[in-house]
């Protein structure tokens, strides 16, 4: 069996439909069904006839992703969907042959069936090898390197990365943010965890000028920090925050207990970092609660890492070092989706 990734979208915009659908879909709405080709250089012809602008070296690249998606990928391969909305990568398995959907009101037209193992892994989960070949700049690729099918299948099961053997990546370009990315979340999670994770979140609600109080390591009542804006912390909005270091998902149950503590503690809103995401279920009951608590996962909280790292103090920027560089951006159609040809 093979390991293929298959992208939902430049920003996720097909993600949420890919999950609850139970498939994987890919670009190029324009094209007609694919079925009916029977050579690649049938798809190339009809890839120049809808995208007249597009240079042979594109054209050659997406032709080469479509029949992939069409011919290559067989039932029972695993499918693996990075999401952008969350820190978390999605494993499925095939389930059948490539369909044409002319009649989704959604735009989408090019699906296959997949039956999701798990669609909560959290990115820090998998190896940096593999997390390596996840950052390939296309839609659709084959994972071979390192023995992946094995260890994917292991991470299913529930079991953790096994070290990798050198972060050796496909052929595919490497996209370069996302492998920073991922980079600074191994290192949090080797150098903050358990309780120093709060520390690091701490550090955070500083920079940003609430004044806060850390619970020590121990039953903290379910809070582990108390926040609030203004020289004493008196101001508004005040705020309760728990913190979980966890590499897994946690449900409802963690969510309830803060919106519980709250009232205890004279607290406005509400902040629920957890390290491993959430389940699904977190996500549609927090609609409630909009208002009064906003829920991070390691992609938030790295996203407010980075914004205020320049406000950490000194011994945390040691510990968290960080520098800027500059990074050829890539021409996104080379490898992109035929959504913006």
């Amino acid at each position: 069996m093979s390991v293929w990734l298959v992208r939902a979208g430049k920003h996720g915009e097909r993600e949420r439909t890919a999950l609850e659908h139970n498939l994987v879909t890919i670009g190029w709405g324009q094209l007609p069904d694919l079925s009916l080709l029977k050579a690649r250089e049938e798809l190339i012809h009809l890839l120049e006839q809808h995208y007249p602008e597009a240079s042979s070296a594109k054209l050659s690249n997406w032709g080469g992703q479509l029949w992939s998606f069409c011919h290559r990928i067989e039932p029972k391969d695993l499918v693996v969907l990075p999401l952008k909305t969350q820190a978390a990568i999605a494993i499925g398995e095939v389930a059948g042959p490539y369909q044409y959907h002319a009649d989704r009101g959604d735009g989408i037209r090019h699906v296959r069936s997949v039956k999701w193992l798990r669609t909560d892994v959290p990115r820090p989960t998998f190896d940096q090898d593999l997390l390596h070949s996840f950052g390939a700049f296309l839609t659709v690729c084959e994972i071979k390197r390192n023995n992946a099918e094995e260890r994917i299948r292991s991470i299913v099961r529930g079991a953790g990365g096994d070290g990798g053997n050198g972060g050796v990546i496909d052929k595919p370009t490497l996209d370069i943010e996302q492998a920073a990315l991922d980079q600074i979340l191994g290192h949090i999670q080797r150098k903050f965890a358990g309780h120093e994770l709060a520390r690091l979140v701490d550090a955070v609600l500083r920079a940003e000028g609430y004044l806060t109080r850390v619970s020590p390591p121990g039953p903290d009542g379910g809070v582990d920090i108390l926040a609030g804006p203004g020289s004493m912390g008196f101001g508004s909005p005040r705020l309760c925050v728990q913190v979980k270091s966890s590499p897994s998902p946690v449900g409802v149950e963690v969510l309830r207990g803060l919106q519980g503590v709250l009232a205890n503690f004279h607290a406005e809103q509400g902040l629920l970092v957890c390290w491993g995401g959430y389940k699904s279920s977190v996500h549609q009951e927090a609609r409630q609660s909009f208002f009064t608590i906003r829920l991070w996962d390691s992609g938030d909280l790295v996203e407010a890492i980075l914004k205020n790292h320049e406000k950490f103090p000194d011994d945390l920027q040691a510990e968290f070092p960080l520098k800027r560089i500059w990074a050829l951006v890539l021409e996104e159609s080379t490898a992109g989706d035929g959504s913006a040809p």
